[in-house]
């Protein structure tokens, strides 16, 4: 597995066209709509934002999906703008573009697939992405290069594009993955059957869509719900999974090598996507261990991660590990403060709920001034473990989210 702004042309799945071009909805100028196109009904398999406030494109989208049984011969995304908060004249527009890309493509209107990212509140400009359909058709090609620009068009408050990638050999044939993501701000993922997350993954194994479910909800609940920089749940979160089979390899849920592929695959880009955040200064990986149960030690995990005290501190490299204490005690889980100890990496910080008595604050200061550091916390209850991706809260963050719209 590996990330790059450029996917190895042997690495990219077959079955699949790519191409992104300006339609002039960001204000910017840049490209700004980006198509992958399946040479044949893909297998689909997709997960939403759990935010009850949802863009257009994700009522539009699950309903085609339900129509089509999940397949998809189109997918249309639009950067610039999120279609959300707009009322019917919002999912009408959606409908538009799908339907000009249906006819574009040739194929039917619930097999095209919207997204949409950017500002909430304002109409989107339809005209925009049907007028340049023509020229997404003209320039899609199964390319490394078209796969990277498709990465870059769907960019809004991100850096750089998150793309990542691995091949496997399933009875001497090789499958591919590859998949790419955006996102650096308003992150918290929460996606159920789930700045703005939005993943897309594309394989060329041949998988039915029940079975692609299986595996994009494992592979989820590992990666991109195990990550936030800001607490927020966007309005347009959403995951898609497509499987072309032209690599004529069939998989099915139990393909543990396949898992764990794709598995890897999500934890680079949501790894990527905490990398990004929005002037952030530190990357920060919680180890939540001898909790009562897993989903306990995800719960302190993200009352860490969402604590402003404790992500400020780490923003100024402060060592100040009670106030870890004080969010995993008020996280709501069952605990018992003697017993929780804590390492800032592989220096003990607190051991039966005290601080060590050899604690070294200057060491511990120099530890937390690396860009990416691990705080290690064990409960001391049980056998409940999680592992999470956050970051720290800068004042760049502030200016940046102060300005967006203006």
């Amino acid at each position: 597995m590996n990330d790059a702004s450029l996917v190895p042309s042997e690495a990219l799945p077959l079955g699949f066209r790519f191409a992104a071009v300006k339609a002039g909805i960001k204000p910017s100028g840049k490209p700004d709509f980006a198509v992958a196109v399946a040479d044949t009904p893909a297998s689909a398999a997709a997960m939403f934002t759990g935010n009850r406030v949802v863009a257009a494109p994700i009522i539009v989208g699950r309903k085609h999906l339900s129509r089509s049984a999940g397949h998809v011969r189109v997918v249309a995304v639009n950067a610039g703008n999120a279609n959300c908060a707009t009322g019917q004249i919002g999912i009408a527009a959606c409908e538009q573009v799908c339907a000009a890309a249906a006819e574009t493509f040739h194929c039917e209107g619930h097999e095209v697939f919207p997204s949409s990212t950017g500002i909430i509140g304002v109409p989107l400009p339809a005209e925009k992405p049907i007028a340049a359909l023509p020229e997404v058709a003209a320039s899609l090609a199964a390319i490394p290069e078209r796969f990277s620009q498709f990465a870059r068009a769907i960019m809004t408050t991100d850096t750089k594009p998150k793309i990542a990638y691995a091949t496997i050999n399933v009875d001497g044939k090789p499958v591919r993955i590859a998949g790419v993501c955006k996102g650096a701000g308003m992150i918290h993922p929460q996606l159920v059957p789930h700045a703005t997350m939005l993943v897309y993954l594309f394989t060329d194994a041949a998988i039915e869509p029940g079975a692609l479910d299986t595996l994009l909800r494992q592979s989820v609940e590992t990666s991109f719900n195990r990550i936030s920089i800001d607490g927020d749940t966007s309005t347009n979160d959403t995951v898609l999974l497509l499987a072309s089979g032209a690599s004529g390899v069939s998989i099915d849920a139990a393909n543990a090598a396949f898992l764990a592929a794709l598995k890897n695959v999500c934890i680079s880009l949501a790894k990527q996507i905490v990398d990004d955040g929005e002037g952030i200064t530190h990357v920060v990986e919680l180890q939540i261990e001898g909790a009562a149960t897993d989903r306990d030690a995800l719960t302190v995990a993200k009352a860490i991660a969402h604590s402003p005290l404790v992500k400020t501190a780490w923003a100024g490299s402060d060592p100040n590990w009670g106030r870890l204490m004080a969010a995993a005690g008020y996280s709501g889980v069952a605990l018992d403060p003697g017993r929780i100890s804590i390492w800032f990496g592989t220096q003990q910080i607190c051991k039966d709920g005290g601080r060590v008595a050899d604690f070294d604050e200057a060491a511990a200061h120099a530890y937390l001034k690396q860009r990416e550091f691990t705080i290690r916390m064990n409960l001391g209850i049980g056998d409940g473990t999680c592992r999470f991706w956050t970051t720290d809260l800068t004042a760049e963050y502030v200016r940046i989210n102060a300005d967006y719209s203006t």
